[in-house]
């Protein structure tokens, strides 16, 4: 029997009454914040959500979102929610012919167009008969303006009765195992996954978000969005990518997520301006060695953080143990849109790099075949929209199942070996995992991204891209470098697992050409479908080291 837990309506509604005056959101734009308490933002949530309910929707009807964070993107949502429809929130960055797919697929009725890079472009992919709603700040040609239905429309009054069980949102995957599919969640799962989430990390009322991953993803959603209004705190959004620093110095988040590309390139920009070997002598230094930490942080924006996490990929354990060293304990989390990100997470107080903690409060998990995590909980979502069979494949009873391989220790400790789909077989019939070989190869610090590939070929090749700090050196000590990690790190994998060449591309990967997802993660059929036909004159190169 499912216990009753207040919605996020019921919450939004809550700390509207108590805290009226209090700051809810803040986005700067261009460089001035605009702020809005959750009294300002509860008139015009309410009011969106009466014009809703009477521009000819009805109730569980779909409601798209495209926009990258701001303000009015978590006021639309609400709005939404207050007036008993569903949210489908949608990647900014995705092309227009993804947009359409989704928008089709989903059976969107009107969609909320806001901050975008190029909204002309995106904006294509919107079929004529979906109507389209412009945010403030952000004016999109030919939409209707929020502030003019808000200020025509009749505000919903009291607290709107939710049906917990209903769906509340679609969100769709980012696509890294293939065409994006529409994860549905009920109400019920969402706060489930909150209320689980704050059993094991108790909030102080008043904590300070920061907001730059999208949205639209699971875990900024549950963290950032769910997070502010669960616990009445306030939410910050960075501007540009281009003020990234600017804005987490201003917001000094008490709460902050980053994925492991951010927390990478945070690492580097902190060499950068002191190189390892200096900061390591300064920090053997009893007295300097805190002063420099406090710095470190304070310069960050991170002064005050009490909890810091990374999820959505695979960490370096290394990258982890180098922040501990200057007093920032990254705690590492592990779930899935299909269980509203809940599944596991170290907690503050018992941290173990490598692995990816222990589950949350009401979430039972074992392994099945191939070692398979499996997890339970009353946070696994409601089923794929419109796909019944494939929503079958992904349980085993009541277990939904990860994709995941791992093994867990006596204290319960995951830790996660690689995707059972990322496996692959040589030609001699061996299977390789690239996830256990490409974490080895990542704590060099020459080499920014890898992914191991050769499906079919005799030996598995190595690609990967030079950090900053590589690409200001000269190219044969690079090459060299490099030699000697693939030496070394041969001599720890098995006979069939040694990489056979070391190929070092030219362009680095990112969401643009089309190799990484929004939340940086590698799409390895993008490697594939980019590089394959390569493959073999790769692997018949002389030298095992190679730039192309």
């Amino acid at each position: 029997m499912q216990n009753q837990y207040p919605t996020i309506v019921d919450q939004f509604c809550k700390f509207e009454r108590e805290k009226g005056s209090r700051l809810f959101l803040s986005e700067p734009v261009n460089g001035v914040y605009r702020n809005f308490t959750w009294a300002r933002a509860g008139k015009e949530i309410r009011s969106m959500a009466g014009w809703l309910q009477n521009s000819g929707l009805r109730k569980g009807d779909k409601v798209a979102i495209l926009s990258k964070n701001c303000a009015h993107w978590m006021m639309a949502d609400l709005a939404i929610a207050m007036a008993g429809m569903v949210s489908v929130p949608l990647y900014p960055n995705i092309t227009a012919e993804a947009i359409r797919e989704i928008l089709l697929h989903s059976d969107a009725k009107l969609i909320f167009a806001g901050k975008l890079d190029n909204p002309l472009a995106i904006r294509t992919g919107i079929p004529v008969e979906i109507q389209q709603i412009s945010f403030p700040f952000y004016f999109n040609e030919g939409c209707l303006n929020w502030d003019d239905l808000v200020q025509s429309a009749t505000p919903l009054e009291g607290v709107p009765e939710i049906d917990a069980k209903a769906l509340s949102c679609i969100i769709y995957t980012s696509g890294t195992t293939g065409q994006p599919k529409g994860v549905m969640h009920s109400f019920h799962g969402i706060s489930f996954a909150v209320y689980s989430f704050l059993k094991s990390n108790p909030p102080i009322e008043n904590e300070v978000f920061f907001s730059y991953l999208p949205l639209c993803h699971v875990a900024e959603r549950m963290l950032v969005e769910c997070g502010t209004i669960f616990t009445g705190s306030t939410v910050h959004f960075v501007e540009s990518l281009d003020t990234f620093s600017k804005n987490l110095y201003h917001t000094k988040p008490t709460i902050f997520l980053a994925v492991p590309r951010i927390w990478e390139k945070i690492q580097e920009e902190i060499l950068k301006k002191m190189p390892q070997a200096r900061l390591s002598r300064l920090l053997r230094i009893p007295v300097v060695s805190g002063l420099i930490k406090k710095t470190i942080r304070k310069k960050l924006g991170l002064g005050r953080c009490k909890y810091l996490y990374t999820g959505a990929s695979p960490i370096n354990p290394s990258v982890l143990e180098w922040f501990a060293r200057l007093g920032l304990v990254i705690q590492e989390a592990y779930g899935m849109t299909e269980n509203s990100a809940l599944s596991h997470s170290n907690r503050r107080a018992n941290v173990r790099f490598g692995t990816v903690g222990q589950s949350y409060p009401g979430v039972d998990v074992k392994l099945g075949k191939d070692n398979e995590v499996l997890v339970r909980s009353e946070a696994s979502m409601l089923g794929y929209y419109k796909e019944p069979e494939l929503t079958a494949t992904m349980f085993e009873g009541d277990w939904l199942k990860t994709g995941d391989e791992g093994f867990i220790d006596a204290e319960g400790f995951l830790t996660i070996t690689g995707r059972i789909k990322d496996q692959f077989k040589t030609s001699k019939g061996k299977y390789i995992i690239p996830a256990q070989i490409e974490s080895k190869v990542l704590a060099h610090p020459y080499v920014s991204q890898a992914c191991i590939v050769g499906s079919g070929m005799p030996a598995p090749l190595l690609l990967c891209t030079l950090s900053e700090k590589a690409l200001v050196q000269e190219k044969p000590s690079v090459l060299q470098h490099l030699q000697d990690l693939l030496n070394k790190v041969n001599t720890q994998l098995e006979h069939h697992e040694k990489i056979a060449r070391l190929i070092i591309m030219r362009e680095e990967w990112t969401i643009d050409n089309g190799i990484l997802t929004p939340t940086l993660k590698i799409k390895r059929k993008a490697i594939d479908a980019l590089f394959q036909e390569y493959y073999t004159a790769w692997y018949n190169l002389q030298h095992p080291v190679a730039f192309i």
